[in-house]
């Protein structure tokens, strides 16, 4: 398992960016694809984006293609979400999570590939 903690939400307009953090302690980081999810007040959560264990591959929500980044750094154990261009639609509280080892794109989409998940950081986007 992997402890995280998510940082960086806030309250931005929209049309504005925000960079989301996520610090991982115990089992190795790197060991893990990690993901990033949202969940909106009385919505499911829903995938957001990941990438794999070495930051090579990556995969986003068409809701937010060419407008967040996802990236890591695994020599600080960390990883990051940029949001840019923000909607109000993309408020919501994020989450960081970690887990699996294979790289399988269709997967990384589903919160049951992930054991290791943060506690979530507040994301709110005034029009």
């Amino acid at each position: 398992q992997v402890q995280l903690v998510e940082s960086g939400g806030g309250l931005v307009q929209a049309g504005g960016s925000l960079r989301l953090s996520c610090a991982a302690s115990g089992r190795t980081f790197s060991m893990y694809n990690m993901g990033w999810f949202r969940q909106a007040p009385g919505a499911e959560r829903e995938f957001v984006a990941a990438i794999s264990r070495s930051g090579l591959n990556t995969n986003y929500a068409d809701s937010v293609k060419g407008r967040f980044t996802i990236s890591r750094d695994n020599a600080k154990n960390t990883g990051s979400l940029q949001m840019s261009s923000l909607k109000p639609e993309d408020a919501a509280i994020y989450y960081c999570a970690a887990g699996s080892r294979a790289w399988i794109v269709a997967r990384t989409a589903l919160s049951n590939e992930y054991h290791s998940w943060g506690q979530g950081t507040q994301v709110t986007v005034s029009s």
